[in-house]
């Protein structure tokens, strides 16, 4: 037996009892011959069709109730614990299924730190816009005259910022979300701190939660494309449309920009990198 294996049954792993899961394939087409592959596609397509069902619904009663009354509506705040606490418990239910992703900058940023392969990365973006654009296509159903007067819960850049800054926004809070993301689900840490429980779901909630908080006044919150893409085709206006970019563009980069800090930076994958090249060059 291991001592890897003893001592994880022990219990009583140090800060270098730890294995890594070998890189993802870059591209592994045997997943498209497994069901597991595909319930976990699916898992993503619900997730964010629940994601965008309770963050847009949410986003209009305010912007509803804001209009009526003076005090009325839940504020920055609420939207930024609805759309937090929502991926807190959608990530906790499927995490163990799909990974719980629920956002291609997300897959995006696992992709680069090679903990997914292409073909995986691919198809989960494809769902999660897909259930982007259902999810806001149930709140457009139950609520379509709210839906249409009231901007359709899209992202949009704030009056009084440029694109520039918008973009800025939207790079920072997704590299503190996909950061979070690899942190919270690095499996070094788990072994480092295993006498303290973890919950990797709750401290990437609490990342959105705050990260919406600060970019809710200046873009409305992107750091996600599905979610600013669902909202954009159902509501469908102009407004919508314009400096679309920044949510695609900023949550990528931002999303690239994470894993690499994580991967290569803190997990010493440059300098391993590098010694790896002297040694064969030997």
């Amino acid at each position: 037996m291991s001592k890897d294996v003893e001592a994880g049954i022990r219990g009583g792993f140090s800060a270098g009892d730890y294995l890594d899961q070998p890189p993802a394939p870059f591209f592994d087409t045997n997943e498209l011959s497994r069901w597991s592959f595909y319930r976990a596609i699916i898992a993503e397509f619900i997730a964010t069709l629940l994601f965008l069902y309770v963050g847009v619904l949410t986003v209009i009663g305010n912007q509803r109730q804001s209009s009526a009354s003076a005090c009325g509506g839940v504020g920055v705040l609420g939207i930024a614990w609805a759309f937090g606490g929502t991926i807190f418990v959608l990530v906790y239910c499927t995490a163990g299924i799909s990974g719980g992703h629920i956002n291609p900058a997300v897959t995006f940023g696992l992709f680069m730190g090679r903990k997914v392969s292409l073909v995986r990365a691919v198809l989960y973006i494809a769902a999660q816009c897909l259930g982007a654009i259902c999810g806001c296509g149930l709140v457009k159903l139950l609520k379509k005259a709210n839906f249409n007067d009231l901007g359709g819960g899209a992202t949009e850049l704030a009056d009084g910022f440029s694109p520039g800054a918008g973009l800025a926004a939207e790079i920072i809070g997704t590299f503190v979300l996909v950061y979070t993301v690899f942190s919270a689900t690095d499996p070094k840490r788990k072994a480092r701190d295993s006498h303290v429980p973890v919950l990797a779901p709750l401290p990437i909630g609490f990342a959105v939660f705050v990260v919406n908080l600060a970019t809710i006044p200046v873009t409305g919150a992107g750091i996600n494309p599905a979610r600013s893409f669902g909202s954009a085709v159902m509501f469908n206006k102009h407004k919508a449309w314009d400096n679309h970019w920044i949510f695609w563009a900023g949550p990528f980069i931002g999303a690239a920009m994470a894993a690499i800090y994580h991967e290569f930076v803190l997990r010493g994958g440059a300098a391993k990198t590098l010694r790896s090249f002297r040694s064969s060059s030997i």
